[in-house]
């Protein structure tokens, strides 16, 4: 989606709420009088389509508390969107009936990072930021995938324990703004981890605890003692933004939205309820779970939904599906997709209380058919090398522990080799997307054109496969044939021929 078209239409701006239609819903608090509470890093379109919606429905109009500070740890791009409008943005829900709109109103500022990380660190010190949520993608965190591991080695690690007053990472300004509410006398922030990752919150504790050790291991126990990471799990499509979703926005309100999302009507956020002197917003009133073990739902989440998606990703993408609709309207990819589910991981993996997988799978299998949400394939492809553990492998470990076979799970880990080779099945450069990309490839070229060589050559990374797939004949052989089937047949056929 470009933001540099020319529009007739008046932009988005605070003045204008008064004036909206009634057929658009528009914050029902001042936002004159809105305080903020919470800071988000990494403030992209899910986030914007998911908690910032949960938290607009719960703000109190006659004390409007829980406003949000946006923060890009990268570009300035969302900030350029979003300041000129005030802040204010459309969400366009589609389903299957006309595209309902509403402007969301508790993003009051977006930082950004670079530009001055003083001033990040100053709203996030600040006594009256009570969470700091982060949807920050896998990548983000700087660990290893495959241990939970700090990368002490990466790059932007280095500096920040270097430079601890101006941070280029997620972990390094929550570290160095826990670090300065400590030295003031403070009590700590509650750092909420949104992302797409197995057991967020305890990572992203240990991932804290880990930083600051390396620096002050009186900070460490501090925050190792009495700062909580609840772990969540956060559920909703929401497609990257297009000049469709400028054009509905528009549409719908008469103005100019330079910075609209777009997402399904279903959405889902699991909770841990533990947080600092108990400070959050009141979200079970919009719909949220607070429970006291996320896990089952993550788990569940990570392993249906997000290992159906990449499987469709990759397989689709090689097949010439631009999104997740066309993929799983394929006739051979959506009976790999209910074999994978039915035959590989439901059957090891515990359901939450009260959840029926199957009517879970179901309803999936609903909402990737959905054709007003455009999911590209290329989008869920990105950063395969962070996602496949624990979306794929864990279930392939349990499988194996048990003896089982995982022929549906072999064939989409051998789709992802393929796609990061960088060329798809008609010989046209795949624009690759992946923090591990320029190694991947290395090591495809160094292994030549030899399938097995090849399958042999990606297995060797440990961050991605462990220390224990990559040694097992079993699992070698496994993805090996499947790599095969992938050249002899192509994606749409190889997944055809395991589909039931």
């Amino acid at each position: 989606m470009s933001s540099d078209t020319v529009h007739a239409a008046p932009r988005l701006n605070a003045r204008a709420l008064k004036h909206m239609a009634a057929s658009v819903t528009v914050p029902r608090y001042d936002r004159a009088r809105l305080r903020h509470g919470i800071v988000h890093l990494g403030i992209g379109a899910f986030f914007r389509a998911h908690g910032a919606l949960y938290t607009e429905d719960v703000i109190d109009p006659a004390a409007p508390d829980w406003g949000i500070v946006g923060a890009s740890l990268r570009k300035p791009d969302q900030r350029d969107r979003l300041a000129p409008q005030d802040g204010l943005y459309v969400a366009l829900e589609r389903g299957g009936g006309p595209v309902s709109a509403r402007i969301v109103g508790n993003l009051r500022q977006v930082l950004v990072a670079p530009e001055d990380p003083a001033a990040l660190l100053a709203r996030i010190t600040a006594a009256d930021t009570r969470i700091v949520s982060l949807t920050v993608t896998e990548k983000g965190y700087c660990h290893d995938p495959a241990t939970g591991a700090l990368q002490q080695d990466h790059a932007d690690i280095r500096y920040d324990l270097a430079h601890p007053e101006q941070p280029r990472t997620a972990v390094g300004f929550l570290v160095a703004a826990l670090a300065a509410r400590r030295r003031a006398g403070l009590a700590p922030f509650t750092p909420l981890s949104c992302d797409n990752l197995p057991h967020n919150g305890r990572l992203l504790h240990g991932l804290l605890v880990q930083f600051a050790a390396l620096s002050d291991d009186a900070l460490s126990a501090w925050i190792a003692r009495d700062v909580p990471c609840p772990a969540t799990m956060v559920d909703r499509i929401v497609p990257a933004a297009t000049e469709a979703d400028l054009t509905d926005a528009e549409a719908a309100t008469g103005l100019h939205d330079a910075a609209p999302v777009s997402h399904e009507p279903f959405r889902q956020w699991v909770i841990e309820d533990r947080f600092v002197d108990g400070q959050r917003p009141p979200w079970q009133r919009a719909g949220a779970e607070l429970v006291t073990d996320v896990a089952p739902y993550e788990t569940m989440k990570l392993r249906l939904l997000n290992g159906a998606h990449s499987a469709l990703a990759y397989l689709g993408f090689l097949g010439g599906c631009e999104t997740i609709g066309e993929a799983i309207a394929d006739q051979g990819l959506r009976g790999l997709v209910a074999r994978l589910w039915r035959e590989e991981i439901i059957p090891v993996l515990p359901a939450p209380p009260g959840v029926d997988l199957g009517a879970y799978t179901d309803q999936l299998m609903a909402r990737f058919a959905n054709p007003a949400v455009r999911h590209r394939t290329w989008q869920i492809a990105m950063d395969g090398s962070q996602k496949l553990p624990q979306r794929l492998l864990d279930t392939v470990r349990e499988r194996r522990a048990a003896g089982l076979a995982y022929p549906c799970l072999a064939l989409v880990v051998a789709a992802w080799m393929r796609y990061v080779g960088g060329l798809d099945e008609q010989g046209r450069a795949i624009d690759v997307r992946d923090p591990l990309a320029a190694e991947l490839q290395g090591a495809l070229r160094s292994a030549g054109e030899d399938a097995g060589a090849r399958v042999r050559a990606m297995l060797g990374f440990t961050a991605v496969f462990g220390a224990d797939l990559g040694d097992d004949p079993a699992f070698v052989a496994a993805v090996s044939a499947a790599y095969r089937d992938l050249l002899r047949l192509g994606a749409l056929r190889a997944a055809a021929a395991l589909a039931r």
